[in-house]
Order: structure tokens, then C-alpha cells, then sequence
């Protein structure tokens, strides 16, 4: 019998369960038997594997986070903990891993392949920063918290007549402050791929309020040039100068909370049971990603090192609208 393990790495996204359901049910109905590995990376290196039927994974897909936890495992960036990873695949007589996760987890992936290990990823990080994938596991959830939450303190600000700047996640990339600024109709958008001087943010918002507008809404990525704080301590220094008052909010981890949405339950389920297949069939060392609608497998050595270009069509159009 084919033994098939499967693990989530570095940051939890909504539709992680989803996947690992579709990972060991798909894996059962091919007469597999279906290992789980808890908290990443370090539990493989550890040997913390659990043993998973279809029922054990029955009740999870709803569910946000990773039933078999994460976590960031610096020991396995080393030549060792590597080795020590492959080794209790190996003592285990594992012949496949599922690995889901994003650019660090996948680059862990490429390593352990490149060791022997039959190896295929899943894209899955709310940054939505992995090649590979049109759109990863996580990010249409975090969105639509992200979304709903400018949507509420839109009501605030309207009615103090304040400047609300919002910092999203995103790590260096701005897709999820790109997009959720301009659904949620912010005034100004601060992303890492285009340094903004702060001067020209405070412009837009001085000609909000010049337009009639009772408020304004500044959509920030966390790894822009100047974040939340930079930009606050600017703002509140020229503060007479500028003539408004502003509120930080920072969204953190709450974007990677709540139960997954239907898109992303849908794309953990589809890669999720493409990955078994591929294992099935003897191919590996590939990410799977979502392209143009349809399950596609990238080499996982055309992925690391890389980040996903922001769709420059979209930059376009968050510049126009805030015109």
C-alpha cells in the first residue's frame, strides 16, 4: 500500500483544511494510508506524524487555520535538518508528500525533492504572492474579511469626519491592499511596488473632503516604504499644516481567522485531489496552482526565489479611480 503524507507550513490560511480533506479522502479512495504531520516542518524533522482516515478529517472544511498546525522552522533552512526531514519520511516508508503552503514552505518542498523525496506542493498563502497560481488558497478569504472590515469603519469615519489609514498584510507584496482599496473605495492606496511620498497622500485626501467627502480611507500593504506608523507619525507631525485627523487601524492576523469562503474551499479541494493524483500517477516536484480556471503544475524550481508580479492593469485602475 502507497503511504502519502501531508503538511501545512509557515502561515495558516483559510481553505488549508479544505485541502488536507481533500488530500486524504482522495488519498483513501485509492487505497492509500494517509499520515498527517503536525506543526510544519518541525514536526517532520521531529517525526510527528498522526495516522488520518476520511473521518478524522470529516467536519473540518468549514473550519479556518490547519487542524495539523504550523509553525516557522528556521533548523530546517540547514543542510541538516533537511537530511533529518527525508530521513523520517524514509524510516516511515513514505513514498509522497503533499506540501501546502507558500514560498518558503514550497522553496522546504524543492529542498526535500532534491534529496529524493517525491514531493508536490499546493499553493496556499493569503499574500497571494507565490508563482504558480492565479489566485493561492487563503487569499479570497482574507479579502473579504479585509473588505468587510473597511466597509464598517467607513461608517465611522463618516460620521467624525476623520481619516482612517488601514494597514493590510501582505508581507512585501501589495496584492491584498491593492485589491481591497480598490473594492472598498479608498481615496489612496500605499503599496511596497510603488513608493508614495507622503505629501501626494495627504493631497488626495485634502481633495476628498474639497469633492464633499465627510472622510477618507487610506488602504496601506504592511511592507510599503512607509507603513501605517511611518505615515501617522508624518501626518501627526504636519498635522496643522495638513488639517485633518486621522485613526490607525492595523488588520493584522484577523485577516487569516474566519471560515473560508466558497472560492477557497473550492480551489483547497480541487489542488488538494489533483496532488494525490499526481503522486498517483509518479509525478512530482511540481506546485500545483490555479491558471486561467484550471488545475496547472508548475516546477517547483521555477518557483522559488520568485514573487508573483502585481497584474499592472490593476495598478492602473486603482490610480485612475482615485483621481
Amino acid at each position: 500500500m502507497k503511504r502519502v503524507a501531508v503538511l501545512t507550513s509557515g502561515g495558516d490560511a483559510p481553505g488549508m483544511n479544505a485541502a488536507i480533506r481533500a488530500v486524504v479522502r482522495t488519498g483513501v479512495s485509492f487505497g492509500f494510508e494517509l499520515l498527517g504531520v503536525r506543526h510544519g516542518y518541525a514536526g517532520l524533522m521531529a517525526g510527528d506524524f498522526i495516522p488520518l482516515g476520511a473521518r478524522d478529517v470529516g467536519g473540518i472544511i468549514q473550519r479556518g487555520g490547519t487542524v495539523l498546525g504550523t509553525s516557522r522552522c528556521p533548523a530546517f533552512l540547514t543542510e541538516p535538518g533537511q537530511q533529518a526531514a527525508a530521513r523520517q519520511l524514509r524510516d516511515r516508508d513514505v513514498s509522497g508528500l503533499v506540501v501546502i503552503g507558500g514560498n518558503g514552505s514550497q522553496a522546504g518542498a524543492h529542498a526535500l525533492a532534491s534529496l529524493g523525496v517525491a514531493v508536490v506542493g499546493v499553493a496556499s498563502t493569503i499574500d497571494n504572492d507565490l508563482p504558480g497560481s492565479d489566485v493561492t488558497i487563503g487569499a479570497t478569504t482574507a479579502l473579504d474579511i479585509a473588505l468587510e472590515s473597511i466597509d464598517r469603519l467607513r461608517v465611522t469615519a463618516s460620521a467624525h469626519g476623520r481619516v482612517f489609514l488601514v494597514e493590510l498584510m501582505g508581507r512585501t507584496c501589495g496584492y491584498l491592499a491593492l485589491i481591497a482599496g480598490i473594492t472598498g473605495g479608498a481615496e489612496a492606496i500605499v503599496i511596497p511596488e510603488i513608493p508614495q511620498d507622503p505629501e501626494k497622500i495627504a493631497t488626495s485626501v485634502r481633495e476628498a473632503y474639497a469633492r464633499g467627502k465627510s472622510h477618507a480611507i487610506v488602504v496601506i500593504a504592511e511592507g510599503a516604504e512607509r507603513n501605517a506608523d511611518a505615515l501617522s507619525q508624518y501626518f501627526t507631525q504636519h498635522a496643522e499644516r495638513l488639517g485633518f485627523e486621522l485613526r490607525v487601524i492595523k488588520l493584522g492576523h484577523v485577516q487569516r481567522g474566519g471560515s473560508p469562503c466558497t472560492f477557497d474551499r473550492l480551489t483547497a479541494t480541487l489542488l488538494g485531489t489533483a496532488a494525490v493524483e499526481q503522486l498517483r500517477a509518479g509525478r512530482h516536484g511540481v506546485l500545483l496552482g490555479m491558471i486561467d480556471g484550471q488545475v496547472t503544475p508548475t516546477a517547483l524550481r521555477d518557483v522559488i526565489g520568485r514573487r508573483k508580479p502585481l497584474d499592472e492593469r490593476l495598478i492602473r485602475l486603482a490610480q485612475a479611480l482615485a483621481e
